[in-house]
């Protein structure tokens, strides 16, 4: 069993939140590219459920399963597990492993945003979507269904690595989602991705001057090595 964070290890997880959410998925995706690593963008139909939306944070995740055995209480109460065990300045990402089902809902965003949750990310649908929106939850997924998991489906996972297309996503590991969609970084390099990528939008407001400025597109890219 995991021991609970440290104060200071909270303190420096917000810390990196913080920076890593004035940063966008774009620059993040290069600079992960450039230390080698491919994996790293969730597939591109799982989008913000409205512009505007942004998430940035440490990662909870959670797996579960279509079970048409399951009564309306057990299917209900489970949920409701999910809901209660979900951590405080978190993403929790969930792969829901169907296509048929909303995995989230008005009253479940006012809960976790209650809780202190950060935002959820599915690879599956949501429903209630005007409500969401108006509450400001952000809410990343990949339909809209109004069919809801009652007596459908079960989570049966939590905290472990879950897979998203291509990406394998932990526990731990940091996630950036804007509306261009969502980047995943590993835990372990998430300090070292974040302050690359300060430095690349850094570079990238000089360039975007001089670019304003008249310099010449080909001699931009000779000063700055980018585009």
């Amino acid at each position: 069993m995991s021991e609970k964070p440290t104060a200071p290890a909270l303190a420096a997880a917000e810390a990196l939140r913080v920076r890593l959410a004035r940063c966008y998925t774009g620059a993040v995706h290069d600079v992960l590219r450039s230390m080698g690593h491919e994996h790293i963008v969730l597939p591109s139909d799982i989008k913000p459920m409205a512009a505007g939306m942004k998430l940035a944070g440490p990662v909870w995740t959670v797996a579960g399963r279509i079970d048409r055995s399951r009564t309306r209480d057990e299917t209900l109460r489970a949920w409701c597990t999910l809901l209660a065990r979900a951590p405080a300045a978190h993403v929790i990402v969930c792969q829901p492993n169907n296509h048929e089902v909303a995995l989230m809902g008005e009253l479940s965003a006012q809960t976790l945003a209650v809780r202190g949750v950060l935002g959820f990310v599915v690879d599956g649908g949501s429903r209630d979507s005007e409500l969401v929106i108006k509450h400001g939850f952000p809410v990343f997924c990949s339909f809209l269904t109004p069919a809801d998991i009652v007596a459908r489906w079960i989570p049966d996972r939590f905290g472990e690595t879950v897979t998203i297309g291509n990406v394998a996503i932990a526990t731990g590991d940091f996630l950036l989602g804007d509306r261009d969609g969502v980047v995943v970084i590993p835990r372990a390099l998430a300090a070292e991705v974040v302050a690359r990528t300060e430095e690349v939008v850094s570079t990238e407001s000089e360039m975007r001057r001089a670019l304003i400025g008249g310099m010449d597109p080909v001699a931009a890219y000779e000063k700055y090595g980018k585009f």
